[in-house]
């Protein structure tokens, strides 16, 4: 069989599997997780949807904003968040209500050029929606995304009550990769270099990165980053999306290229790459609960620390989760 037949063979196989999945995925990518609003008062933090735009871009820039009341007597530090491939704002709402509940914001960012809509549409034209939601015109858009919804939460009542000296940006799979590109990542695409580092990001949260395609070597675009890092994956963390494959091993050269003072990588044992979404799609009830809980915690631990708290959190952490985990380290 010649290369170009062998090529055509894949696609067709690809584009089977998402005629299969396709409806499972549609429905999955509309499910809202609301909250009891009563209980979310009880709670000690607020939701609330906010739909923005950038008139500079003309893009709309929908967020979600989990709010915490400790945030009345001063001021908490804040987490931006930026959603996977075919996600929302409402993909990642365990942590934001985690977070809130320990007195920390979270800014929700939908990306809506890579959000949950690439599913609609015409399944046959699923991978190249895929294929240009993964371009680079898009991944500089969620960058700016991101700055956009920072400028406007620091510029609004919410801003008094933000630290700027405490903000972290965090993200899952695509998400992460913009997360990166906040933090100081460097990419040079046709000879030119792309970056897009934002100096209000003092830490970032790192969950699934995948790698930056097209480039072999991950130091020359990691290496400048110089805030800390969490780094947080899964042994059986393989991204499978429209013309794209990944394995964990991405995530670990990830971890290895990024430079700063202090990363932390957290490898569980089990739970696939959608493990850390607010849906139980392909992991075991107990699987997805664990994982979750300990991530949770892990990033309360990671933001303490490099806010102030003590570091001992993290090996408190590690000792309580070791069960868990196929890889820990610290740097």
């Amino acid at each position: 069989m010649n290369v170009a037949a062998f090529l055509r063979r894949r696609r067709v196989a690809l584009l089977l599997s998402l005629l299969l999945l396709a409806p499972v995925l549609v429905a999955w990518s509309h499910v809202h997780t609301r909250g009891d609003a009563g209980a979310e008062a009880q709670a000690g933090y607020r939701v609330q949807d906010l739909d923005w735009v950038d008139p500079a871009r003309g893009r709309a820039v929908p967020v979600k904003l989990f709010w915490p009341d400790t945030a009345r007597a001063g001021k908490v530090p804040l987490v931006v968040f930026s959603h996977g491939i075919g996600s929302a704002r409402d993909g990642y709402t365990y942590l934001g209500r985690y977070w809130a509940k320990h007195g920390i914001a979270s800014l929700h960012v939908q990306h809506v050029g890579s959000d949950r809509t690439l599913w609609e549409g015409n399944p046959f034209a699923l991978v190249s929606r895929f294929q240009q939601a993964a371009g680079d015109a898009e991944a500089i858009d969620r960058v700016r995304d991101q700055r956009f919804a920072l400028d406007r939460i620091l510029a609004s009542e919410w801003g008094a009550h933000i630290d700027r000296a405490r903000i972290a940006a965090a993200g899952h799979s695509y998400g992460a990769n913009t997360t990166l590109m906040s933090a100081g990542a460097r990419v040079v695409r046709h000879g030119q270099a792309i970056q897009l580092r934002d100096p209000r990001i003092r830490a970032a949260i790192v969950i699934s990165a995948p790698p930056f395609y097209g480039d072999q070597d991950f130091r020359p675009i990691l290496s400048g980053i110089t805030v800390p890092t969490l780094h947080v994956t899964t042994a059986d963390d393989i991204i499978r999306i429209p013309g794209f494959g990944s394995g964990v091993e991405d995530r670990l050269k990830v971890f290895d290229a990024i430079g700063g003072a202090h990363k932390v990588l957290a490898v569980y044992r089990h739970g696939t790459h959608n493990v850390f979404t607010d849906h139980r799609y392909f992991d075991s009830r107990e699987v997805s609960e664990d994982v979750k809980r300990a991530t949770e915690s892990l990033s309360l631990a990671f933001i303490d620390g490099t806010f102030g708290g003590s570091p001992a959190e993290l090996a408190q952490w590690r000792a309580r989760h070791r069960a868990l985990l196929a890889r820990y380290e610290t740097r």
